[in-house]
Parts: C-alpha cells; structure tokens; sequence
C-alpha cells in the first residue's frame, strides 16, 4: 500500500513540474533597457579551469544555457552545436552546466567535458560546473536574473536547458523556456 502511495506521488509531483515547465513561455519585455552592470565585467572559469572574461566576447550575440547530462532536455545539445556551427560568425553559445535541478549533472567538470566531446561533440565553450541560482549564484546567472544589474529581468532559470540572448553590445534581448529548442525560430529569428 505504501509503494502505491509513494508511487502515485511521485508521478503527480512529475507532472507538476513538467506542467511548471511547459507553462513557462518565452519572456521579454518589449524595451529592455541597458544593463546597470556591465555583463563584459563578470568572469567565470572555463570546464579546463582556465578564467575567462565575458569581455572576450564583445561584438557577438551571446547564448547562455544552463545544461546538464542526465535531464529528458539533454539531446538540447546537438540543437546547440548545429546553431553554433551555423551562426559562430555572428554567435557564441555558453554552456554552464548545473546539478541544481534534480541532479542531473552529477558528475566532474572532467566527466561533463567527456561527455558533450563523446556524446555531442560540443565545440562551444564549456564552463565549470556552477550555481544558477540561490545563495551561492555564480556572478553570470546572478546578472542575468537581477534586474538591478541586466536592467529588466528578474527571472532565474526554471530548469535545465533555459536560455539567455545577450546583444553584441552586452544588453539582455530574451530569456528563452527551456523547451524552446536552439534551433526554433525564435531564437534563429533574433541571431541573425
């Protein structure tokens, strides 16, 4: 009795939270305004340790997804390295992987490297495994939800595979759901 319980509960408790994820659309506001802070300030360090500055991007739109390697969104990743392979001219996509969401990026920054060059071979970069949100959030994702810094949104990622569209100039356009997939319209619509 108690296994049928614990059962139909877990099965509400999944459909709660795709039900959460599906309803989440696109959000934008219609003018966003310059960023408070500048986005190009903020450092992260790169899946091989090495500290990058978001400086070095300058002058491309900018897509910044929180990934993991055990989530129902993973294959989201060859989606990615086609709109890389595409756009890279005028795009650059940043992958931060995060076991924040029912822990679907246990493994090692070195694990995670394996995995997206085996599985996706992923040729954009790849940044340490981090916070995207809560007390201990990286400084990127603390940018991208705080609209005392970016300048209009305040919305954290809802789940795995969220995205983020940053302007060549370094202002925040859109934040994507996580079922928009890379290569929808919207996105390809605001890259080119």
């Amino acid at each position: 009795m108690e296994t049928k319980y614990l059962f139909t509960i877990l099965i509400v408790g999944a459909i709660l939270i795709f039900s959460l994820i599906a309803a989440q659309g696109s959000k934008e506001k219609q003018q966003p305004t310059n960023p408070i802070t500048s986005f190009y300030d903020i450092k992260a360090k790169s899946i091989f340790g090495e500290e990058i500055s978001m400086s070095d991007y300058k002058g491309k739109k900018i897509l910044i997804v929180n990934v993991a390697s055990k989530c129902g969104l993973t294959n989201q990743y060859a989606g990615l390295e086609r709109l890389y392979n595409e756009y890279s001219e005028n795009l650059v996509i940043l992958g931060f992987p995060s076991n924040e969401f029912l822990r679907q990026e246990p493994g090692t920054n070195e694990d995670i490297a394996n995995f997206c060059s085996t599985n996706y071979s992923i040729s954009f970069p790849m940044f340490e495994k981090i916070n995207v949100k809560g007390s201990n959030i990286h400084d990127v994702y603390k940018w991208l939800s705080d609209s005392s810094q970016n300048g209009w949104n305040d919305s954290g990622p809802s789940w795995n595979f969220s995205k983020y569209l940053i302007d060549e100039n370094g202002k925040l356009i859109k934040q994507f759901s996580p079922k928009t997939l890379p290569l929808s319209k919207q996105i390809i619509d605001l890259i080119k």
